[in-house]
């Protein structure tokens, strides 16, 4: 029996490419710690996120390739590493940091930090090590949301310790402040608690630091595009013309401050009948997707209004994260994964292509 060759075997896999990525798994420096055994063959793959959308076409097309070739078995071990990119200009990468992602909105009220929340908690599901950082300071709502309690700690070398909940470290004014207690504070003190958060935090190492803004286009956006380098920002937005409006001015916003923007998503875009499952329109429809068609954006989906999304929220338990998940999660964890895809195409094109003979 003719033994395959490693060769042979990674010019096979060169034919496969990642659908999202535009380039073969092996200029990607994918394949690692192959092992040929006559023809068998076994090796891992290692993803640019663990929460990829698309492994089981890379896996149905890596098997159909090899055994093209006369592969007897394939064995396919996987893995991930997320990538980041950093600009080669403008603000400094935070240490271990790999990909900042800023939730954003023009407006108040359409659900911008339950997208928040549940992208983080649903990326850390996946296998991510990811952060949440709570930017709105004089109102934040992310520890009530993701149930995270108590005060942080110092770790040896003077920084704080953030808190951890349902796998995501998160990080919040609220937590240094009284309950009720306002906080009533000018920009100044306001960008200046976004850059303690940023820097003096212990985040240790993060595929992913999920930034939740307040609403609107002040101090809270500035201080954070001017201080680490925002792999992307996702806009959240409700169908109705109020909100479209807001939203196009964050939009304009991070433009003119250079950020890439990943899209568009439509929370509350129906509401899901817990009893019979049908949805209705309260807010309008498909307003969302129209803005995203308008200024050539992706649209990263529509979240339905769903009742367990806001039971979650004020139990602590994300709508991702719950036994008996309501109509919206389904929706908020293919969010998660189409974002992190994003994140993923953005990496690829600053890495330089990998060559094996």
């Amino acid at each position: 029996m003719t033994t395959l060759t490693e060769e042979a075997i990674l010019t096979a896999l060169r034919s496969v490419r990642d659908p999202e990525l535009g380039r073969d798994l092996v200029a990607l420096d994918m394949v690692k710690g192959m092992v040929v055994d006559g023809r068998r063959v076994a090796f891992t793959l290692e993803l640019t996120t663990p929460a990829c959308p698309l492994r089981d076409q890379i896996e149905h097309e890596a098997r159909a390739a090899l055994l093209a070739i006369g592969a007897t078995e394939v064995d396919i071990t996987w893995s991930a590493a997320v990538r980041g990119a950093v600009p080669s200009s403008g603000p400094q990468a935070l240490a271990g940091v790999k990909n900042v992602i800023a939730v954003a909105s023009g407006k108040g009220g359409v659900g911008k930090s339950t997208i928040a929340v549940n992208l983080a908690v649903a990326l850390a599901q996946a296998g991510a090590s990811v952060g949440l950082l709570d930017a709105d300071i004089t109102g934040p709502n992310v520890p009530l949301m993701i149930g995270a309690d108590g005060a942080p700690s110092a770790s040896p070398e003077g920084k704080i310790v953030p808190l951890e909940r349902h796998g995501v470290r998160v990080m919040s004014i609220a937590f240094f402040v009284p309950d009720g207690q306002p906080i009533v504070w000018r920009g100044p003190l306001v960008g200046g608690a976004i850059q303690q958060f940023l820097r003096d935090v212990d985040w240790g190492e993060l595929d992913y630091l999920v930034v939740d803004l307040p609403p609107g286009t002040s101090d809270a956006q500035i201080t954070l595009a001017q201080a680490v380098p925002i792999s992307g920002a996702v806009l959240v937005t409700t169908p109705q013309q109020v909100s479209l409006s807001d939203v196009e001015k964050a939009l304009a916003m991070f433009r003119r401050m250079s950020v890439p923007v990943v899209g568009v998503v439509e929370n509350m875009s129906a509401f899901a009948c817990p009893h019979c499952g049908e949805l209705t329109e309260i807010f309008g429809r498909g307003g969302g997707e129209r803005l995203a068609e308008m200024w050539d954006l992706e649209f990263l989906g529509g979240i339905p209004l769903d009742i367990t999304v806001r039971q979650g929220g004020d139990m602590g338990v994300p709508s991702v994260a719950q036994v008996e998940p309501g109509p919206a999660a389904a929706a908020l964890t293919q969010l998660a994964r189409t974002v992190a895809a994003r994140m993923s195409v953005r990496a690829a094109r600053a890495q330089p292509v990998v060559t094996i003979s």
